[in-house]
């Protein structure tokens, strides 16, 4: 018999499940179980049901009046037979039932009071109580308390002014509370284990086997980058990337300067600032899917450069010319999200986006803690209600298995695909996953495989503390997606339901970039941003290199910094020698005057073969006072990153100096981003100091 093996019978599933291994064979156990999902689902059922029973027989005897209505404590069908000893141990109480049609999730309803509900929930049952069709207010069980819920108000969410503020306000005011813990914690590092049988708190998630574990703060992670250098066209003629229509760093960064703290140079993606800001690019005309708009002046932080702006506009296209949605929603409901700025967040932002869809658009929700499941199969929106309601239940508590849960999210809507519709994955989360799947390198794998299928993503990154930045921003680009974060609920407004299309419709993909330098008007260039963006100028005609993705209405802006011909190279650290064997004659460019030319290939959202626009460029001298309102915009948004990064090109960049730029662009403030980025870069300057 191959001890390796897991039977149905198997008492390991029983010593496991309640925590009776010796830490060295359960460890040796978890890893049989990462290649077994029935297991693991048989592992999390015992759990389950130890806790429901010992819950129940906790309480006093059940009055024989009627039972109380819409509260249910639900466990999903299990696979195997509970090993002997707990059998016996539980027999006449649940009935186990086994299923040969495994592809289809069934339930086993079990009606207790809601006192049982509360106390299996604390000793880590999966709990879930709809809101009830009366307006009063509905106890929802949450991790290791019960809180007040209301049905679902109308989710037509409309934020003025003064809202957006107040949702900044309760930001900070979760961020304190956050501190608090977290200071505290630190004060009692190394007096207090990992785990703890202690009352659980919001700081202290559930974890597998009924315990709770000490929140590990100040655990987010973030990708190196180094700014891009100076590169000489001699030797590099060609820039090639691919564009970039994420937004995460930017309301990141202001989560970061709102809560009084410098954000880390690595949060700081300069190209994501940018393009978090709508522009006036001129929309496209005929059949292409964007048009592209370049402006070159004077670089305000050093004169004597040229500073290139190229903007792309994306197609615009009304809510009614959308096609129809095929959407799926992956929400992670591990103990790590229990915290307000984080499942909350996300039924309200889920809330918002509810609104916005058509009765055509379905909308399916898959959850993923320990394991995955399916909270909802796909609905119709015209069944509005039924979609909130399996929203508003959603309780967090467990580890955290973010591959399993893509698995399913994946097929679902692939069952459901819709030739020519929207087709997307909208992932929730905060990144910290703990089990399964865990390896960066094999989560990219797994990504960039389902994306084949034509479902694209998106991936919304939601808290503090320990969210997992780096990943979330792969996960996205492998996965033909995008990536936002949501600090408030003002962000959830803009990201879905301001920027609903861009959001969830692709108008192309696979963008690239490619950027020509004229030797006989530019000595040297540098990109700024997009440093994890760069591809090899062979690259750029390869179909089988991915790139990014443009949604409908999006605007993306690149930015370069130019050294003119015949002005000295800025100091790099290092000298190239010569070459002895060839001599940089090269031929003569046919057009002298030309600053450069801008080369982009793309592909249809449902194409294999990429299609080429090109556009180039002539500078005229102008200087930077001369320029556009949206020039002057972004170039200040681009200094006030390399001031963030402390960039050594950076030079005598001054916020006062940002701030002056910024105001030249106040006159094109749809939605008031712009102002309230000037009152950023006034905190900025006030914790620089």
């Amino acid at each position: 018999m191959n001890p390796n093996q897991i039977f149905p019978d198997d008492p390991r599933l029983t010593l496991y499940a309640l925590g009776e291994m010796e830490p060295r064979e359960q460890a040796e156990f978890a890893k049989l179980l990462e290649q077994d999902a029935a297991a693991r689902s048989a592992v999390a059922e015992i759990r389950a049901t130890v806790a429901t029973v010992t819950a129940a027989l906790e309480q006093e005897p059940l009055e024989t009046s009627a039972k109380p209505a819409g509260k249910v404590l639900r466990f999903p069908q299990l696979y195997f037979m509970i090993s002997g000893l707990a059998a016996a141990c539980f027999a006449g109480i649940f009935a186990v039932w086994q299923s040969g049609h495994q592809d289809k999730l069934q339930v086993q309803l079990i009606e207790l009071p809601l006192a049982d509900a509360k106390q299996a929930k604390d000793a880590g049952a999966n709990v879930a109580l709809p809101v009830a069709a009366a307006p009063a207010p509905v106890p929802t069980v949450t991790m290791g308390r019960v809180d007040e819920a209301f049905a679902a108000q109308d989710a037509t969410i409309k934020l003025d002014k003064f809202e957006v503020a107040e949702s900044r306000a309760k930001a900070v005011a979760d961020y304190q509370a956050f501190s608090a813990r977290r200071n505290e914690a630190g004060r009692q590092a190394g007096l207090m284990s990992k785990t703890s049988l202690a009352a659980p708190s919001p700081a202290m998630p559930y974890t597998p086997g009924g315990m709770y574990r000490e929140r590990d703060f100040d655990t987010e992670a973030y990708g190196y980058r180094k700014d891009n250098a100076f590169l000489r066209v001699a030797d590099n003629p060609l820039s090639t990337f691919s564009v970039d229509v994420d937004t995460a760093s930017y309301a990141n960064v202001r989560r970061f300067l709102t809560q009084k703290e410098r954000p880390p140079a690595d949060a700081v993606r300069i190209e994501e600032l940018v393009n978090y800001f709508p522009y006036r690019y001129a929309p496209p005309a005929g059949n292409v899917p964007f048009a592209a708009s370049l402006e070159v002046a004077s670089a305000p932080w050093r004169p004597e450069h040229r500073l290139v702006r190229i903007g792309l506009k994306g197609r615009e296209i009304t809510a009614a010319q959308r096609p129809a949605a095929n959407l799926v929603f992956l929400l992670d409901v591990s103990g790590s999200m229990n915290e307000p700025n984080k499942l909350p967040l996300v039924k309200q932002s889920l809330r918002l986006l509810v609104s916005q869809l058509r009765p055509d658009d379905h909308v399916a929700i898959t959850v993923y803690a320990g394991d995955s499941g399916l909270a909802l199969p796909s609905t119709s929106a015209r069944e509005q209600a039924k979609i909130l309601e399996a929203i508003e239940e959603l309780t967090p508590g467990g580890s955290t298995n973010g591959a399993l849960g893509i698995q399913l999210a994946y097929d679902i809507a692939k069952a459901n695909f819709i030739p020519g519709g929207v087709n997307r994955v909208i992932l929730a989360t905060d990144g910290d996953w703990n089990v399964g799947t865990t390896s960066e390198g094999e989560l990219m794998r797994l990504i960039a495989e389902k994306a084949k299928s034509g479902v694209f993503l998106t991936v919304l990154g939601f808290g503090m503390g320990n969210l997992k930045d780096s990943m979330l921003e792969q996960l996205a680009d492998k996965g033909n997606g995008n990536y936002a974060y949501i600090d408030t609920l003002a962000e959830a407004r803009k990201t879905l339901v301001e920027q609903a299309g861009g959001t969830l419709v692709t108008i192309a993909k696979d963008v690239k970039i490619q950027v020509e330098f004229n030797p006989t008007q530019v000595a040297a260039y540098r990109l700024i941003g997009y440093e994890n963006r760069l591809l090899a100028k062979e690259d750029f005609h390869n179909d089988k290199v991915d790139a990014g993705e443009i949604g409908a209405g999006h605007t993306v802006t690149a930015l370069y910094e130019i050294v003119p011909a015949g002005t000295p190279l800025p100091e790099t650290g290092g000298k190239v020698d010569d070459l002895k064997y060839q001599r940089p004659t090269g031929p003569v460019p046919a057009n002298r005057a030309e600053l450069l030319t801008v080369k982009i290939a793309y592909k249809e959202p449902a194409g294999d073969v990429s299609s080429t626009l090109e556009f180039p460029l002539t500078d005229a001298g102008a200087r930077f006072e001369d320029a556009s309102p949206d020039f002057k915009f972004a170039a200040a948004v681009a200094g006030f990153g390399m001031v963030l990064r402390d960039s050594a090109d950076k030079g005598q960049l001054t916020l006062a100096k940002v701030s002056e730029w910024g105001r030249a662009g106040l006159d094109q403030d749809a939605g008031g981003y712009r102002a309230e980025f000037l009152t950023l870069v006034g905190e900025a300057d006030a914790l620089l100091r």
